[in-house]
């Protein structure tokens, strides 16, 4: 069942929820529960989940924070961010 027709079904629910059963209603609601928990989740081809995993591991981040490090870089390298320059006058706290 997809997101739209749990939406269309909950709607429904909502429309008619005199006449919906408690068990109806139990089933709707932990239906969208779930979708609703994996939600965030984003699934991509085998090699590309390797190359993810390979990256939070040299890079010691989650598989999130690395998905959020590959757009953060295509964005800003592709202008859609601005990119964080550094002032070469400033301090750099022991690192180059």
């Amino acid at each position: 069942m997809t997101a739209a027709d749990i939406a269309a079904h909950l709607e429904d629910a909502a429309d008619r929820i005199k006449d919906i059963s408690i068990a109806d209603l139990q089933v709707l609601l932990r239906r969208a529960a779930l979708r609703l928990r994996n939600a965030g989740s984003i699934a991509f081809d085998d090699d590309m989940e390797e190359a993810i995993r390979n990256l939070c591991s040299e890079l010691v981040l989650t598989r999130e924070g690395a998905i959020r490090y590959i757009v953060r870089e295509w964005m800003e390298k592709n202008t859609y961010l601005p990119v964080h320059e550094l002032d070469e006058d400033g301090d750099v706290d022991g690192e180059a």
